[in-house]
């Protein structure tokens, strides 16, 4: 066995010693974790009783997802084998794992589980433990035997899996939502770590996921309390509690036990909205169109962030990407990047307090809107445009999609002025509002050695900004890092028909060290003259709640709404007829994570942008003569999509936590 693996399971081995078996009930009341570097609350005794066991019920929260993977002796399985004739916990680690609140937290709770119910035969009989391992190139059947005799014990069965590839256990990864990101270096290597988000699974017989923990409620007391709330539902454990009935003396609990009930509920809370990946609406409209819909909103509250080293980042930009530009007279620091965040967050620095930058470029989706065409501002006044990514928006040369702006420093003041979006009254008005606030006082002087002014305020949200890189994806280290097999054959030859038939790489550029996949340039590609030239239809079909629709006259809908904006693109800059309907080329990286597309977010999917493209556009005066029909057949245009899909970079979630881990800025 390599003598990393080796280290990883003494490493653990450590961590259960010094860890002990503290969680019982008898033990001293200790402190939550406040830093990511402290022992999480599994190693330490549960701050508060454990609820009673059969006292509350477990929502199912989705269905177990099945795959191929391989035990600790090489047989090769479905996972859905393992799962239905008992209760499983189902964790996800891999072996080098060093993050002591990371895959060693999962290993050490499941360790005090299995101690625990080896006293509890009726318990121990009726639960299995699995282990996977998410990185089967280094984790083989003869490395995770190391793991079966370090961890086996009589009592409780617990099976440490992996699989025969990375692209098996992709589909399982995804299926369960677990985020399990390689890292790479500079040069598209791999370090052999994964940036990750822990997560352990409650299966009942029926494959239905009972509760998901996270870091902050994986704790030994609390799945020993649902796993017996479980056996309870099907009789088979006795010393559950019964459901008390309202009004009866159970029902009326102590003060204690009522405050264990609350923070039960918001543990079910937290988890339940972790089934879904951190990409994705906050409040996710999917079915919204069916009868039977459910709200699955994301509160803020129910997130948990974690601080990435943003500056180095930007000083090391990942395969596929030029070194990034800095403006001399703004060069990047620590400080500044951390206000920048921070500014960027804020809410209060909108008009009425509502509205913060990352309201229209959204973190977890892509730095834009996926739920909206066009971007919505304060009190909900119409934006005509449709929010851009961010993402390496340090490289582009011009800004917004007219392309009026020159300088990320300048450019924030645009959307802070605007009277539909943040609607800020005056520079004077913003600054003066800041000083005036506490937690601003002294990080201006800190980072520019001055207080906050026009300038500094935009230098700063530019410093944060401009650390929002994102490549090294698949393309990336096929085309430039010459591995072979990091990109699939339908994308391949949708590469080759993004270079050559299709034509795609006349704007969107590709060069022989680096692609940005812009020429930064503007272009007419027919959208803008349709959204001005067309007839609005006579009737317009309205949402009136789930599953439900009516049709209303179009001048009804006109009576009661702000009449809609024209927009001729680089035109009102420059005022010359030939740039009517000209908007800015976009760039194509992380594409598959910033829908909807176009300047006014007409088009909802990469399909829809391929086939318009097929189509030649619609032909009038200025359209771009490189745009004509391309008459590729499904399969060609099905290879560009995957293509597209495959230049997602490898960095995308830990921007996303990093944005979790910023502070909101909120009126009190």
């Amino acid at each position: 066995m390599p003598l990393h693996g080796l280290l990883s399971i003494l490493f653990f081995v450590h961590v259960l010693a010094i860890a002990g078996d503290g969680g019982g009930p008898s033990g001293q009341i200790g402190q939550r974790p406040q830093e990511r570097n402290e022992p999480a609350l599994g190693y330490q005794p549960l701050p508060y009783g454990a609820p009673v066991a059969g006292s509350y019920a477990l929502p199912a929260l989705g269905m177990a997802v099945d795959g191929d993977v391989i035990d600790s002796e090489g047989a090769e399985l479905r996972l859905h084998r393992l799962l239905g004739d008992k209760l499983v916990l189902l964790s996800f680690i891999y072996s080098t794992c060093s993050d002591l609140n990371g895959c060693p937290l999962a290993t050490a709770v499941l360790h005090k589980v299995q101690r625990r119910l080896q006293a509890s035969p009726e318990l121990s009989s009726q639960l299995r433990l699995l282990t996977l391992s998410f990185n089967p190139e280094h984790d083989t059947p003869e490395t995770l035997r190391q793991y079966v005799q370090q961890f086996q014990h009589a009592g409780v069965e617990w099976r440490f899996l992996t699989a025969r590839s990375e692209r098996e256990i992709a589909p399982i990864l995804a299926g369960y939502h677990q985020i399990a990101e390689k890292d790479y270096g500079e040069q598209g290597q791999s370090l052999g770590t994964f940036t990750h988000v822990l997560r352990v699974y409650l299966i009942d017989r029926q494959l239905r996921i009972r509760n998901i923990y996270t870091v902050s409620f994986l704790h030994p007391d609390l799945l020993i309390s649902d796993i017996k709330t479980l056996l309870a539902e099907n009789g088979t454990f006795a010393g559950a509690a019964a459901p008390p009935e309202i009004g009866s003396g159970q029902h009326r609990r102590s003060a204690h036990l009522a405050e264990t009930q609350r923070l039960k509920s918001a543990a079910s809370t937290a988890t339940a909205a972790s089934v879904r990946s951190i990409f994705g609406d906050g409040d996710d409209k999917t079915g919204y169109g069916r009868t039977d819909y459910a709200t699955r909103s994301l509160a803020l509250a129910d997130r948990a962030g974690r601080s990435v080293d943003l500056l180095k980042r930007a000083r090391k930009p990942p395969l596929g990407l030029p070194p990034l530009p800095v403006p001399k007279d703004n060069p990047l620091s620590r400080d500044k990047i951390v206000l920048g965040r921070k500014l960027f967050y804020d809410r209060r620095l909108s008009l009425n307090n509502t509205l913060s930058c990352a309201m229209c470029h959204i973190p977890e989706q892509g730095f834009t809107s996926h739920e909206q065409a066009t971007a919505v501002g304060v009190e909900g006044r119409s934006v005509r445009r449709n929010a851009p990514t961010l993402y390496n928006v340090g490289y582009w040369q011009r800004l917004f999609h007219d392309a009026r702006e020159y300088r990320l420093e300048q450019q924030a003041w645009g959307p802070l002025l605007a009277i539909n979006e943040m609607a800020v009254p005056s520079v004077g008005w913003l600054i003066e509002k800041i000083r005036g606030m506490a937690d601003y006082h002294g990080l201006f002087e800190k980072a520019f050695g001055r207080g906050p002014t026009m300038e500094t305020l935009g230098m700063a949200l530019a410093s944060y900004q401009r650390t929002l890189v994102a490549a090294n994806s698949p393309f990336d280290r096929w085309y430039y890092g010459k591995q072979k097999d990091a990109l699939a054959d339908a994308a391949k030859r949708g590469f080759a028909l993004f270079t050559g038939k299709a034509g795609c790489a006349s704007c969107h550029s590709i060069g022989e060290k680096y692609a940005l996949f812009t020429d930064q340039d503007l272009h007419d590609t027919g959208l803008g003259f349709t959204a001005s030239m067309q007839q609005e239809p006579s009737k317009r079909r309205v949402q009136t709640a789930p599953g439900h629709y009516i049709e209303v006259d179009a001048a009804a809908v006109a009576a009661v709404s702000e009449p809609k904006a024209g927009d001729l693109g680089l035109y009102e800059i420059t005022l010359n007829p030939n740039d009517r309907w000209k908007y800015k080329t976009p760039t194509l990286r992380n594409i598959a994570l910033t829908a909807p597309y176009m300047h006014n977010g007409t088009l909802a999917t990469l399909e829809e942008v391929v086939d318009y493209y097929d189509r030649g556009g619609i032909a009038h005066e200025n359209l771009d003569s490189r745009i004509k029909p391309l008459e590729l057949s499904q399969t060609e245009k099905e290879g560009l999509v995957e293509f597209l899909k495959a230049l997602t970079g490898d960095g995308i979630e830990q921007l996303v936590l990093d944005a979790f881990a910023a502070p909101v800025g909120d009126a009190r």
